[in-house]
């Protein structure tokens, strides 16, 4: 059968009526390879791979691929850069997808490294390399490749977990090589060092201090809600109405009363509790946080199956433990599920926070748009964008191995 198969696809396309049985051709190529090669066409072609600009603030020149790297560098990416089309455009192993998304996307941030070193002048301080949108657009290409492939595989929570970390060794390796020190926002980090890991430290305080308090208290009041539904019903839509509020304006409406409270209230300014600032941008948080909590542990709780219960009554449990041996470890992967929106969603929001003084990685995002310089941007909002995803798929993989057996829809 497979043999057939194989002879199958390996068979000239089929005339009909004396032409070629297209539908039989375009079956060899993969739907999403098409857009994914028309993507890599337009950012290796018709886009600019770099920016040069004489400082970080000036205007840049656009430069493509043979424009920024010399021969035989260019020549050699521009065809590791076609067999990654190709290879996205006919149907392969899953296995095979994989391995070339993520193998492209490393030969790309080579590519950028080889382009800063080569276009830096000797000895400046002050000229940036940036990555243009034809580098962006193929990043975004190829990562759609290795994402399509990794849904396919259906990997085990375990295998999750050890390509995040092969993925995360290779950026370590590319960054201690030195290869990254003339691109823009290693440039930017080399002079704002200590203020970025300042900046760290508040926004992961801010983001994981803010998922604790919502976790001590959301789970406590989802199971209260779950034995009350009076309860349920005004926790519930309170936690809505919290939710509904858009986040600047919900930073704003924390100014007046927690400048009330620290002027007051006697020690509360001592505690750090001010209108601007850490306070506001963690009780903001907070409040964000409680809804996916509260509700995930309601409905995890709730879909205990009835039979369970009442085997459990049967064995004499007491209502305390059918609670606790029963209904929160079956509802635990729900639960958990809650908390990763919460993290995932928290580190988004935690870079609105400098807007009010919170901190974090906001600081350099809105700091860059001020100056209108794009490298002070991106040093703030790519680790805030590596950080969710790496936070969504550990806390994915936490969620099926705290399901083991149980069919969980991605």
């Amino acid at each position: 059968m497979a043999a057939r198969s194989q002879d199958a696809m390996a068979s000239p396309p089929r005339r009909t009526g004396g032409g070629v049985d297209f539908s039989a051709l375009l079956s060899r190529f993969d739907r999403l390879g098409v857009i994914v090669a028309l993507i890599v066409a337009a950012g290796s072609l018709a886009l600019p791979f770099v920016t040069f600009k004489a400082n970080r603030i000036a205007p840049g020149q656009p430069l493509g691929i043979s424009e920024a790297l010399a021969f035989p560098e260019g020549p050699v990416f521009q065809a590791v850069i076609l067999a990654g089309a190709l290879v996205a455009l006919i149907r392969l192993p899953s296995s095979l997808r994989l391995a070339a998304g993520l193998l492209l996307i490393a030969a790309l941030g080579l590519m950028l490294g080889v382009a800063a070193t080569g276009l830096m002048p000797e000895g400046s301080r002050v000229a940036r390399v940036s990555p243009a949108a034809g580098f962006w657009l193929l990043v975004f290409a190829f990562a759609l490749v290795a994402a399509d492939a990794l849904a396919r595989m259906q990997l085990g929570p375990m295998t999750r977990l050890g390509l995040l970390a092969l993925v995360a060794l290779g950026l370590g390796l590319m960054l201690w090589s030195g290869l990254w020190d003339d691109v823009s926002i290693l440039r930017e980090y080399a002079n704002r060092g200590a203020a970025f890991r300042s900046e760290a430290q508040t926004h992961f305080a801010l983001a994981f201090g803010s998922l604790g308090a919502a976790t001590l208290i959301g789970v406590p009041l989802g199971i209260l809600s779950y034995r009350n539904r009076a309860l349920r019903t005004g926790v519930l839509n309170s936690l809505n109405v919290v939710q509904t509020i858009p986040s600047i304006a919900l930073f704003g409406l924390l100014i007046a009363p927690l400048s009330w409270v620290a002027a007051n209230i006697p020690g509360a300014s001592a505690l750090g509790v001010s209108g601007i600032g850490f306070a506001p941008a963690m009780l903001a948080l907070f409040g964000y946080s409680l809804l996916p909590i509260v509700a995930n542990t309601v409905a995890g709780l709730e879909a205990t199956p009835e039979p369970v219960r009442q085997a459990a009554r049967g064995m004499g449990m007491t209502r305390r433990q059918i609670l606790t041996k029963v209904e929160l470890p079956l509802a635990l992967p729900v639960i958990i599920a809650g908390i990763r929106i919460v993290l995932v969603q928290n580190i988004g929001l935690a870079t609105i926070a400098a807007l009010i003084g919170g901190g974090g990685f906001g600081v350099f995002v809105f700091q860059g748009i001020g100056q209108t310089a794009m490298d002070l941007v991106l040093l703030g909002a790519v680790p805030t964008v590596a950080l969710a995803m790496a936070a969504a798929i550990v806390l994915d993989a936490v969620v099926d191995l705290a399901s083991p057996g149980q069919a969980r829809p991605r």
